[in-house]
């Protein structure tokens, strides 16, 4: 472990200082790295560690870390773009568990990488799922690909039940132990949306060739289907550990702690579609994609803008969905989206950073 960051929590970096020994460590949030840099400079002089600071920091920690193998980009949002694209020119092989890199650029992110040479590994179950039953196969060979969701907390609600929702109610999800944001997106289906994008890129195929159905269990992360009518799935135990093992030891296949999945214990295997009346996000998303250009970077900035309020109680459940929708109406109004032709990263930080004043007007924030 050669660089760590953290946003906030200083107290775990410290930990984490102590048993890897990093040569960088990097602290994005201004505010944290004020209040406690001071004890993060005295966990790295121990080893002779390098400290810094600020959203730039995480590009300067891809940067400048010396004898980097595998950059894993783990952070929430927009911020995991200009550290990836930095990762590629450096042709360093990229795990990545942020959504929103590819959502917002993805375009620009693989065909950088393609030009480049490097690998992006996906951490995401589903999408890890995918890669994995793609091993060995031919391509052309792909007719669709099926991205599993649980349907999130909220998957038996009714419609009046849903528009009532609490923040705790949203953030009880069935069968994952996730960050908040993800867990409110889980329960939106925004996050089934964003990974409805980042499949599309990842794997270079058209929305219409990307279907979500809802899998309660969580057992079988994804499937792909083949021109022939075969269906290769991905099964496991429901627990992060394993896609982030998968591909941080790719191409080998490690042991782990885990017991084997005991099928006969599961029972059944369950499958639905999702309800795109009472989550329209995830139509949303699918919108988006198939319209191109700035449109997915705008709602993933909207998103995480109204996700935001919803956690600080500024607004109700609905209110998210219904931000996401607005911000995309006038923003395709007084801009709108273009083309991917031209995209780069000061049009896609443009596009952000429009959304998101959007939306923090309309969740009642002060700008």
């Amino acid at each position: 472990m050669v660089g760590l960051s953290a946003h906030r929590n200083v107290d775990l970096l410290i930990r984490q200082i102590e048993v890897f020994k990093p040569a960088w460590v990097c602290v994005t949030d201004e505010t944290a790295a004020q209040r406690g840099g001071e004890r993060v400079r005295a966990a790295l002089e121990r080893h002779g560690g390098k400290f810094l600071s600020g959203p730039d920091g995480l590009t300067g920690l891809v940067e400048q870390c010396p004898d980097v193998d595998l950059v894993v980009v783990a952070t929430v949002g927009f911020a995991g773009l200009a550290p990836t694209l930095t990762a590629i020119e450096r042709g360093i092989r990229i795990a990545l568990a942020n959504k929103e890199v590819l959502v917002a650029g993805g375009t620009l992110v693989m065909g950088r990488a393609r030009t480049a040479g490097v690998d992006i590994l996906p951490i995401d179950s589903e999408h890890n799922a995918i890669f994995q039953c793609l091993q060995g196969q031919d391509r052309r060979a792909v007719r669709r690909l099926l991205l599993t969701a649980s349907g999130g907390p909220l998957r038996n609600k009714s419609p009046e039940e849903v528009a009532r929702t609490s923040v705790e109610e949203a953030l009880q999800h069935p069968t994952w132990k996730m960050g908040a944001k993800i867990t409110i997106d889980s329960a939106t289906l925004m996050n089934k949306g964003l990974e409805v994008i980042e499949a599309c890129h990842l794997f270079d195929v058209s929305p219409d060739r990307v279907e979500v159905v809802v899998h309660p269990q969580s057992v079988l992360h994804s499937m792909v289907e083949f021109t022939d009518g075969s269906i290769l799935a991905q099964l496991g135990q429901t627990d992060m550990y394993l896609p982030i093992l998968n591909v941080l030891s790719y191409p080998e296949r490690l042991p782990n702690r885990f017991e084997p999945l005991d099928l006969a214990r599961v029972g059944a295997l369950t499958f639905s579609k999702p309800d795109g009346h009472t989550f329209p996000c995830l139509r949303y998303a699918y919108e988006a994609i198939a319209t191109g250009g700035t449109a997915p970077a705008v709602l993933s900035a909207a998103n995480e803008v109204a996700v935001e309020a919803f956690l600080n109680r500024r607004i109700g459940f609905p209110a998210i969905a219904d931000t996401v929708r607005r911000v995309l109406d006038r923003y395709n109004t007084e801009r709108g989206f273009g083309s991917a032709d031209g995209l780069d990263l000061t049009l896609l930080r443009e596009a952000d950073g429009r959304a998101r004043e959007m939306a923090r007007a309309y969740a009642g924030y002060s700008l």
